[in-house]
This record gives C-alpha cells, sequence and structure tokens, in this order.
C-alpha cells in the first residue's frame, strides 16, 4: 500500500465512522423524543380567564405535557367574563386566517360543571373547535358550516387527576382532549359520539337592506379604540351604490332608545377627516364601522355592543 493510499483509506474511515456518528445521534433522538407525527397542528387558545393568574399557564402547561412540539398561539384572553357572544364573534374574526386543521380551544364557560355538553366541532374548512356547546359556535355553525360535531368522551379525554376537579374544565377537558388531537394521539374519531350537525345558537339580527336603509347589529366594539364594528358587509353598501366620499347618516340605537344619529362621510380610512370627526369605514372583515378620528367613540357616547344594539345607514337628505 502506497502512503498515498493509505491516507485516503483513512479518510474515507473517518467519514464513515462520522456519518455513522450522525445516523446514531439521530436515531437515539427520534427514540427519546418520539417520532414527529404528520397529524401535529397547531393550537390556538381564548379565554376569559385573564392573565392575573396562572389559569392560561396551566392550560398551556396540560397542552405542552401532551407534546412539548404543539406549537401554542394565544387568540385572546381578555373576553369580557360570561361574554359568549364575544367569545363567538372572536373565534369567527380570526379563523379564516388559520390553515385548515388549526385546533382552536375556546373556554368562556358560566356554566361549567352543570350539564351543558362538551364537543369538538370541525367545520366544513376543516378547522376543530373544542368548546362547551353553549353558544360558542354559533357564527362558526352559520358562517362556516358543521361537518361533524363529537361529544368529548370525559372517561377517555379528561386529564389524569382532575376527576374531583368540576370547574377547571378548561384546563382538565378543553386543554387536555385539544392537545391531544392537534398532536395526533387521537383522531377526531377518538374524540367521542357523534351529535346532530346543530349547535346551541345565540339569536341575533343580520344584516338586511330595506329600500334605502341598512341595518344590522353591533356584536363588539374594538376594544382599543372604541369604534363601532357592525356585521353590515361590503356587498350591502354596493348594492345601495354608495361610494367613498358619501354622506351617510348613522343611527344607533339600545332597542328602542336612540343613543347617536348625525351624518358622517364614508372615507377609506381614519386621516380622511381631521381629529374628533366621525367617519364611516370597512374595517379589517370589510363589515361598516363608525369611528372618531383620534377619539373613543364608544366612550364618547356611551355606546355598547350585544343583540341589544343596532345601527341604521341612510344616504343624508
Amino acid at each position: 500500500m502506497t502512503p498515498y493510499t493509505a491516507i485516503r483509506e483513512t479518510g474515507v474511515c473517518r467519514y464513515r465512522l462520522a456519518a455513522a456518528i450522525l445516523v446514531f445521534s439521530f436515531v437515539a433522538s427520534a427514540i427519546q423524543n418520539g417520532p414527529v407525527q404528520a397529524g401535529t397542528r397547531g393550537i390556538v387558545l381564548q379565554t376569559d380567564f385573564g392573565l392575573k393568574d396562572g389559569a392560561v399557564a396551566a392550560m398551556k402547561g396540560v397542552i405542552f405535557s401532551v407534546d412539548s412540539r404543539l406549537p401554542i398561539f394565544d387568540l385572546t384572553h381578555e373576553i369580557p367574563p360570561f361574554d359568549i357572544w364575544e367569545g363567538a364573534y372572536r373565534l369567527r374574526q380570526a379563523v379564516r386566517y388559520w390553515p385548515s386543521e388549526t385546533v382552536f380551544v375556546s373556554v368562556v364557560d358560566p356554566g361549567v360543571g352543570t350539564d351543558r355538553k362538551s364537543v369538538v366541532l370541525r367545520s366544513k374548512t376543516g378547522h376543530y373547535f373544542v368548546t362547551p356547546d353553549n353558544g360558542t359556535l354559533t357564527l362558526i355553525a352559520d358562517e362556516l358550516g358543521i361537518d361533524a360535531i363529537r361529544q368529548i368522551d370525559e372517561e377517555l379525554n379528561r386529564l389524569q387527576g382532575s376527576a374531583l376537579s368540576h370547574t377547571f374544565h378548561g384546563r382538565d377537558v378543553y386543554a387536555y382532549t385539544g392537545a391531544r388531537l392537534a398532536s395526533g394521539v387521537i383522531r377526531f374519531s377518538d374524540v367521542g359520539p357523534v351529535l346532530p350537525k346543530a349547535v346551541v345558537s345565540i339569536p341575533y339580527q343580520k344584516a338586511t337592506e330595506d329600500g334605502g336603509m341598512l341595518s344590522g347589529t353591533i356584536p363588539v366594539l374594538d376594544p382599543q379604540f372604541g369604534n363601532i364594528w357592525s356585521n353590515i358587509g361590503n356587498d350591502l353598501l354596493n348594492r345601495q351604490e354608495i361610494s367613498l366620499g358619501d354622506l351617510l347618516r348613522v343611527k344607533i340605537m339600545d332597542k328602542q332608545t336612540v343613543k347617536y344619529a348625525e351624518c358622517m362621510p364614508y372615507v377609506r380610512s381614519f386621516g380622511d377627516v381631521p381629529k374628533g370627526e366621525p367617519l364611516l369605514y370597512l374595517n379589517s372583515l370589510l363589515n361598516v364601522s363608525v369611528a372618531l378620528n383620534w377619539r373613543n367613540f364608544a366612550k364618547t357616547y356611551g355606546i355598547e355592543s350585544g343583540s341589544d344594539w343596532t345601527i341604521h345607514i341612510e344616504r343624508c337628505k
């Protein structure tokens, strides 16, 4: 063997040894951490818990314990206490921007511990919603459609050791079941028995047009800035041939009480009017909204949201 041959074969041996070590390390890591499951999905949390205590962290801890590789995201934890309707709307607001098979865990549950059903809904868009069936799914069912619903079998899908806890199903049932579904530990068919394709629904006024009048409800406020969000879509504006620059009369009512009735311009954005002036614009969901530039419309005029609050729009005469 020539010196050159010896050096070359030594190099080959070292390369083969390094490759073997790399393969061994990968296999050892897979054995330790478990295989990456093709079914792994993102999980999105929504609650009315706030962040003043450890409730949300406990839910995330349960999810992390099921599968430490699960990506966990927050929709919001600032739903007003017990406000199921706002929980329903915030799901509707966010869901279309998340990929199919994302798992949403929504816990606004004033009936915790009662006989209300705990369910997982799969929408026709392929998103999953883990939540009490108490009205939270109203807008998801209406706008995305129901592919299937299953009731959570708590004998199989409940955090071990939590049987004596009756007031934190967000941690013990919903976060746990959502994590198992998102990680691929269980399939949708393992959640529990199939239910009819119907959910508990909160009544609300859908947007309408009557002659030249557009009417709708105020489902939520823009909580940071006090803008008024309606459920009147851009399609109704177009059908009325309302264009940017038109002057529109906006009337806002709490049941039969008129809280605001003034004319304002329909503009593209806030800076199109002077500071402090009212404007009508399309929000990020392409629904009609009302604001005061650089001011809080809701606080200024005492406007709130919910099924009792309506908004009516027509051309100024």
